[in-house]
């Protein structure tokens, strides 16, 4: 499951991955140029950003709090993904 989810993340929502670490990752702006999604657990989800030639780590927690089913992670990421859309004030997309 979990290469699954980081599959989906990291070839079907780059920009999402993006939104997420701008939002929440403490830079708004263009210094982020690179985001991957490495994991997830049971309180957030983990990301390797690279800001200004430099790599490290962003651990964000689930919006809902802590999860133990697996159709909570898209739930908690969806959550994640529309939560960044507010701090930085873009209009998310519909979710099917």
């Amino acid at each position: 499951m979990t290469a699954a989810v980081l599959h989906h993340m990291n070839d079907d929502h780059t920009d999402d991955n993006l939104l997420i670490a701008r939002a929440f990752g403490g830079e708004t702006d263009a210094e982020i140029t690179a985001v991957v999604m490495t994991g997830f657990d049971g309180d957030g989800g983990t990301w390797q950003v690279t800001r200004g030639g430099e790599t490290e780590e962003l651990v964000v927690a689930w919006p809902g709090g802590s999860i133990t089913e697996r159709p909570e992670v898209r739930r908690e990421i969806v959550a994640l993904y529309d939560a960044a859309c507010e701090r930085l004030g873009i209009e998310p997309r519909p979710h099917a």
